[in-house]
């Protein structure tokens, strides 16, 4: 059953560390059967309840999934063959398109906010025992919240929106629930999901957002929690539009124990509105990191949500970090009252960019999406060949295999720093690698 391998330990900590291994170094492979509880307990001379209990941890790191009667198995995606490793190395010469980073050009600089919350340090000091968020961003938070008609609730702060999602997740559900999830959809998500021992349930996307017949179809199957990207979707810049927003929540109606968790992947970067799904069920979440209007290196991320779910992430918090640096929260305040950034102004530079792109694709007979956001998504009828004619005439692109599940194949390209000059050159070696070079048709 498992070859060559052979399962050691006497400990459950043992055993589920000897499959780690195995799994890690490529020896138990994915979709490998492991052998039922009471044989193995039987080989090791142990209680089948300690195997029981390896099992179990392997379940909640992600490495395998139990069917029931039909047996544990190493886990297809296991958490230690994460997505972010499926990525081209950019040669010497080749121009990035595939990082996902936002353009330097457009963020703050930060020595002067820095500076200012460290004088506040000194005259004020966090010590053990204060609170965990400061009160001016909190205040500034929830105005901002308010505006835009998400719905009153306690507020907290964490590491970046991946911090944020995780510890939802972990407050709410149990190993082996189902997460509905886009299809595709940030590569991260995709990964994280199963690392906690959840089950994935592709959603599909269009332009305006997740699918509803699709979201539906999947809690009705059975799935506890879903994910959804309001703006400036990662990889393929969708934003949820009004009349989305309405077919989603109808659908959400019938679901009410739904945990919702929202990620508002474009706050300040982007100029369509916010159609919030939050308050649709009883447990919902919206989170807003400052990574791409700030810098990835500002890990901070500002949530909401219902009391209960708050609740629980900031205790589980205080087990954990205790609370998000007080210094860098202050920081951000000064960035947000000072003006650091014209959203605006970074909005118009993003949208020009990626319609410029989109436009030059379309007359060269190639369809691509983006309404939002720094990114472009083009459906390829061979991602692979199309990235590798593309490195070769000198620009790297992201491979659609690091977003998506069951969904087609596709590429993207993030248009951060692209020039004028830079996106017809860029069109023209698209069209080229996908088949499709002068104009014509659309790309299907």
């Amino acid at each position: 059953m498992l070859g060559e391998y052979r399962i050691t330990g006497r400990r459950a900590a043992d055993i589920a560390a000897s499959v780690e291994r195995a799994v890690g170094a490529g020896e138990l492979e994915p979709g490998r059967l492991l052998p039922p509880m009471r044989e193995l307990a039987e080989r090791l001379g142990v209680n089948p309840n300690t195997v029981a209990a390896a099992y179990r941890t392997l379940r909640e790191r992600g490495v395998i999934e139990t069917a029931g009667r039909r047996g544990s198995r190493v886990r297809p995606r296991p958490a230690t063959t994460g997505r972010e490793y499926i990525r081209v190395e950019v040669p010497e010469g080749v121009r990035d398109l595939a990082d996902g980073n936002p353009d330097t050009a457009l963020l703050p600089r930060l020595a002067e906010a820095f500076a200012a919350a460290a004088q506040q340090a000194d005259r004020e000091p966090v010590l053990y025992g204060a609170g965990s968020v400061e009160p001016e961003l909190a205040r500034i938070a929830r105005a901002e919240l308010d505006a835009d008609g998400v719905p009153d609730g306690p507020i907290t702060v964490t590491s970046g929106s991946l911090d944020a999602i995780e510890r939802v997740l972990v407050a709410h559900l149990r190993s082996g629930d189902a997460v509905a999830v886009e299809d595709p959809g940030w590569g991260s998500v995709l990964d994280l999901v199963p690392a906690l021992g959840l089950r994935v349930v592709p959603v599909g996307v269009d332009d305006e957002g997740p699918l509803p017949d699709d979201v539906r179809a999947a809690l009705e199957a059975g799935a506890r929690a879903l994910i959804v990207t309001d703006r400036a979707q990662n990889p393929t810049g969708a934003a949820v539009s009004a009349a989305r927003a309405r077919a989603l929540r109808s659908v959400l109606k019938d679901h009410p124990e739904t945990l919702v968790i929202e990620d508002d992947h474009g706050y300040r970067i982007v100029d369509q509105p916010l159609h919030p799904l939050a308050g649709a069920t009883r447990g919902w979440v919206l989170v807003r990191s400052v990574a791409k209007a700030y810098g990835p290196d500002l890990r901070l991320a500002v949530l909401t949500g219902d009391a209960v779910t708050v609740d629980r992430v900031r205790g589980r918090q205080r087990l954990g970090p205790g609370w998000v640096s007080r210094l860098v929260q202050r920081a951000v305040v000064r960035l947000w009252t000072g003006g650091a950034v014209d959203f605006a102004a970074v909005a118009a530079q993003y949208g020009r960019r990626r319609d410029a792109l989109i436009g030059a694709l379309a007359r060269r007979g190639v369809e691509a999406h983006g309404v939002s956001g720094m990114n472009v998504w083009i459906r390829v009828p061979d991602e692979t060949g199309a990235v590798a004619r593309l490195l070769h005439a000198g620009w790297a692109v992201a491979p659609g295999a690091r977003f998506r599940m069951s969904a087609p194949q596709g590429i993207r390209i993030t248009v951060s720093t692209l020039t004028e000059e830079d996106i017809v050159r860029v069109a023209d070696a698209v069209a080229s690698a996908v088949g499709r070079p002068g104009s014509g048709g659309g790309y299907a």
